[in-house]
């Protein structure tokens, strides 16, 4: 008994099956989170280290080599990248694909523990971070109170971020910026020199004096009691009175005699704003597995409740950007071009069927097929996000298909007198290997996008995954509800001419008589002349694809998305101080913030966060510009952000740098390229060949390296026998460095319960010119007093102030934003140009960013498409048992590429990952046409009827089931390719590329099919020797026939 017989026979069964999935898929999705993308990880790991006060040169070749060596060992590595600046060093490691990245990082955390106390003793400990979407922040705000500045960072680091941590779903939250309380001994050197002691004396006394040891306990029979000795010094009063040193004449050394001790605030090394207000600025990062949509809200519930709490302090937190508001109009963008397409589907159907009955049998299939789904996609641990709903709602046309050509044919045998349930059994039984093979084709062309690796793997499994399963619950659907409804409640609709409805159908019925006699026709003159159908149609297809290298459509990694958000960088020369950079930061904001269109604007100065690695740069300020929404504006943001750069750019002295914020941030540059080599000057050479090519090419801007200029350092060269003769060693010289001008923070000052630093240094005034390096002071061990320039040369020269490394190799990247046309057309004219440049010897160029993602996701969906036509090909030889009829049904592909690429160029759309996707959901839907008519010829030729009377027979009656499968998919993209709403720019290509394909195979495969399975059978003919009637006078017959 077959599955529809049992549908038939037993209905209730198969209506509760039903119910039962559906009521399932209902609960599901209650439990689905919302994110704006597939959870992935990307494959990269970083090792963040912090080496205070150090120069680039000392980080690269104390820390960053001595972490590559470790990391070059790691299994699955296949690119590291290093970046050494002043005080820190940053490792990124790219995994291979399929590389279980947890347990990279375990490994690689392993190996650097290994090697950790190799590293100097002041570098921090080296922190790992693996990347994943989830580390962008859900909300970005700044915090402002009537209170002063350390008492608002203290608030916030021990009240407010525990509270706001606590909230389900936080991962992380971030204090950038504000002011932390430190107690600062300012020494003055005159003093030092007269008392003839040294700052390293100074820094030893006050460690001696204030510490505490755990001493251990005291025990008896009865008790046990612990000792404790704490002797650290409760106020900034007994610090100043610490002894330093004692006289031989029975004098002290007080320390306020020598140092000025202050109860002050860290130096800043980040200073944030919101709205030009200045504030302490908090990023709220969810965990790997929260919804980013329940985590922005019931964080800004726990926000309402702090400011409620501490409003006699004025506490107020000012949201700057929150990642679930674009998340949830994504969203409800797709939901709704999903209705509307399922209402233009249910219009496509009643002009068809001619009877809501009819076309209600077809629309059960969508909730039939859609609601189970979301069982499946809480299951396998799918989100929605904007794929798994695209993939719903581009779905939609699919989903009716295989019940629309099941429908078909049951009420054609209705028409031929049978009763329902015979109808319907024979209607199902005839065409279902059809049905089958159909629905088999969508489904097998999405399986090679599901198993694609890399970054677009990632993002593209959970959208072919949903297609997939929820084809298979529409083809269970036609074989079990359909007939079943059919059966029941099926019947011939009889038209009444005199009503309205009825003189409308009977009208569209003519009209369809009239294009299926005329079809008939063309056909027949086609099959006569198929030269020239296939000239016609190659031509066709090489000037369509001619338009892609004659530029009419441009190429890219995925399309821009306006999220009305963009990050404008502002750089100084190196050289420049935070608080320079935060004056020029505050006229920047004031710029930004005269246009109506802007409605937030939060500022990072000396803080720039790239999801990996956050660099502490005190020339960079960073400014994240937050629009109203597009419909709201005549700009785009990118055309905002030019007009911002160029107004920013007028302030002397600096560099500006404006990129809209993607889909997954603003991290890189789209266009990325490093050069690499083993010498230095030949690489900085090679690179200023690249930025002279990079900045010829139109459409490229803000064209700059990667590394910054080489700024000013001050070099000590000690002088060995002066040093033996004094008595003092080149170690005593270096601590006395470090301790007089990067500071010695090994104290602390606890008070409260916390802890703060006490930062002994020279006093500001005594380290601003390279003459005070030379006047420090020094005691022997004999108690003798002398300067630094009396046993060294203390010179001005120029050092790197980044230094780079790509897989070990130093390098270069030059870096640059797009404007105007598709960043992989701006690509290939760079790479056509570099390839007619000599660059020096034993220097190599490497394209990376988006360029190097587009040709590997490119490459990967290439593939996908080749074993997806493979895939359709055995489905093919599978449905008739022929090696050689298969190919029929291929050469309706290329007649869809005509009308994909054509529609690409005429909506000025690019060829992107999603565009590319479109292609390979094509081959499914444009081999269906191909299908139904190839299969009924097959079926008429059985049965005895001629080739050519099968083919033209075949062509009429699959004509009406051609045409309402492919309106209803046509029509049902519409909404899809024309919305406008946030994440439309996902969209739009991908549609186009689908509606033009089904135009054109529509037109062309009606003609193309018949042609070529006509020129195969003829072949098939003379290998197998049977006899063939003479061609030209049947066909005329069958003309006359047809007239």
């Amino acid at each position: 008994m077959s599955v529809s017989e049992i549908a038939v026979k037993r209905p209730l069964l198969v209506t509760t099956i039903f119910t039962v999935l559906i009521l399932f898929g209902a609960l599901s999705y209650q439990q689905l989170s919302y994110n704006l993308l597939p959870k992935f990880e990307a494959n990269v790991i970083s090792v963040v280290t912090t080496y205070r006060g150090a120069s680039a040169d000392e980080v690269e070749t104390n820390v960053t080599k001595r972490i590559e060596e470790a990391l070059s060992a790691l299994e699955g590595l296949d690119r590291m990248t290093s970046t050494s600046q002043e005080g820190a060093s940053s490792v990124v490691i790219q995994l291979k694909n399929g590389v279980n990245t947890t347990l990279a990082q375990q490994d690689a955390q392993r190996k650097i523990e290994q090697i950790i106390n190799l590293l100097p003793d002041q570098a921090d400990r080296p922190i790992l971070n693996k990347f994943s979407t989830d580390e962008i922040p859900v909300l970005r705000m700044g915090v402002t109170a009537d209170m002063s500045p350390t008492a608002l960072y203290d608030l916030i680091d021990n009240d407010i971020k525990p509270q706001l941590s606590n909230v389900a779903g936080v991962g992380q939250v971030n204090v950038i910026g504000g002011n932390e309380r430190e107690i600062q001994v300012n020494v003055n050197t005159e003093k030092l020199r007269g008392y003839g002691l040294s700052i390293g004396q100074v820094s030893q006394a006050i460690n001696a004096a204030n510490a505490s040891y755990p001493a251990g306990q005291l025990e008896t029979r009865q008790s046990q009691y612990s000792i404790r000795f704490d002797a650290s010094v409760q106020t900034v009063k007994r610090l100043r009175d610490l002894i330093i040193a004692q006289r031989n004449d029975g004098s002290q050394v007080l320390l306020k005699d020598v140092a000025e001790v202050v109860d002050a605030t860290t130096k800043p090394t980040a200073i944030n704003h919101i709205n030009a207000r200045p504030s302490i600025g908090l990023q709220i990062q969810k965990q790997s597995d929260a919804n980013a949509v329940s985590v922005s809200q019931q964080a800004q519930v726990k926000i309402a409740q702090l400011e409620k709490q501490y409003s006699k302090v004025g506490l107020k937190f000012n949201i700057a950007s929150d990642q679930s508001i674009y998340t949830l109009a994504s969203a409800h963008a797709v939901v709704e071009d999903m209705g509307l397409a399922v209402l233009i589907v249910s219009l496509v159907m009643l002009l068809f069927l001619h009877s809501f009955r009819s076309a209600l049998f077809v629309l059960v299939a969508l909730p039939s097929s859609m609601i189970p789904t979301f069982a499946l996609m809480y299951i396998m641990g799918f989100s929605l996000n904007l794929m798994t709903l695209m993939a719903l709602s581009l779905v939609v046309g699919i989903l009716v298909d295989d019940s629309i050509v099941v429908l078909e044919n049951i009420n054609r045998h209705l028409e031929m007198g049978k009763d329902k349930r015979q109808a319907a059994l024979d209607g199902r039984s005839e065409i279902g290997f059809t049905a089958l093979a159909i629905t088999l084709v969508d489904v097998v062309v999405f399986v090679p996008l599901a198993m694609t690796g890399g970054l677009i793997g990632n993002i593209l499994r959970e959208f072919a995954l949903v297609v997939v399963f929820s084809t298979l619950m529409s083809l269970l659907v036609s074989f079990t509800l359909t007939p079943l409804l059919a059966s029941r409640f099926g019947k011939i609709e009889v038209l009444n001419p005199k009503s309205l409805w009825g003189s409308l159908n009977l009208g569209f019925e003519r009209f369809l008589d009239r294009l299926t006699n005329a079809y008939g026709r063309i056909l027949v003159w086609v099959l006569g002349h198929k030269r020239y159908v296939f000239l016609g149609v190659i031509a066709l297809l090489v000037g369509s694809i001619a338009l892609v290298p004659a530029g009419f459509i441009g190429g890219a990694f995925m399309p821009q998305s306006d999220q009305a958000e963009m990050s404008v960088q502002v750089e100084l020369t190196p050289t420049a101080s935070i608080y320079q950079t935060n004056a020029v930061a505050q006229r920047a904001e004031q710029i930004i913030m005269k246009h109506p269109e802007v409605t937030n604007v939060f500022t990072n100065v000396g803080y720039s966060s790239n999801g990996l690695a956050t660099a502490s740069n005190s020339n960079l300020a960073d400014i994240n510009v937050k629009l109203v929404d597009k419909k709201q504006r005549t700009l785009s943001t990118e055309a905002f952000g030019q007009m911002l750069k160029q107004e920013v750019g007028q302030i002397p002295g600096v560099k500006v740098t404006v990129s809209p914020v993607g889909i997954v941030g603003a991290s890189q540059a789209p266009i990325m390229i490093a050069v690499k080599g083993t010498n230095l000057a030949n690489i900085r050479k090679a690179a200023e060949i690249v930025k002279q090519v990079t900045t010829s090419v139109p459409g490229t801007q803000d064209v700059k390296y990667s590394v910054k200029d080489p700024k000013p350092e001050v070099t000590v060269n000690l002088n060995r026998e002066r040093m033996a003769q004094l008595g003092i060693n080149a170690s005593d010289v270096g601590i006395a460095l470090q301790n007089a001008f990067r500071g010695n923070d090994q104290s602390k000052f606890k008070q409260n319960g916390n802890e703060y630093d006490i930062l002994v240094s020279l006093d500001q005034f005594d380290r601003t010119q390279a003459q005070d390096v030379s006047r420090l002071t020094f005691v022997n061990n004999q108690g003798k007093t002398f300067e630094l320039s009396q046993f060294a040369t203390v010179q001005e020269q120029v050092g790197e102030s980044v230094l780079e490394r790509i897989d070990r190799l130093s390098s270069i990247t030059i870096n640059a934003q797009v404007v105007g046309r598709p960043v992989g057309t701006v690509g290939a004219d760079i790479q056509a140009k570099m390839a007619q440049q000599t660059l020096p010897e034993g220097v190599s160029i490497q394209y990376l960013g988006q360029l190097q993602q587009q040709s590997d996701a490119f490459g990967s969906l290439g593939l996908a498409l080749m074993i997806a036509i493979l895939l359709v090909y055995f489905i093919m030889v599978a449905l008739y048992e022929s090696v050689v009829y298969p190919f029929v049904v291929l050469f309706s592909i290329p007649v869809a590429l005509v009308g994909a690429l054509l529609a690409l160029a005429l909506t000025m759309e690019s060829l992107t990952v999603f565009s590319i996707v479109g292609m390979i959901m094509l081959l499914g839907l444009v081999a269906k046409n191909a299908i139904l008519i190839v299969d009924f010829a097959n079926q008429l030729k059985a049965e005895g009827h001629d080739v050519i009377d099968a083919l033209i027979e075949a062509g009429k009656e699959r004509l009406r089931p051609i045409l309402m499968t492919t309106l209803a998919m046509i029509l049902g993209m519409l909404p899809i390719a024309l919305a406008s709403g946030a994440g439309a720019e996902t969209k739009n290509g991908m549609a186009w590329v689908i509606i033009g394909g089904l135009t054109s195979s529509l037109i062309l495969t009606l003609l193309v099919v018949p042609s070529m399975y006509l020129v195969v059978d003829r072949i098939l003919a003379r290998f197998t020797k049977k006899k063939v009637i003479p061609k030209k006078p049947q066909e005329l017959e069958v003309a006359k026939a047809m007239e």
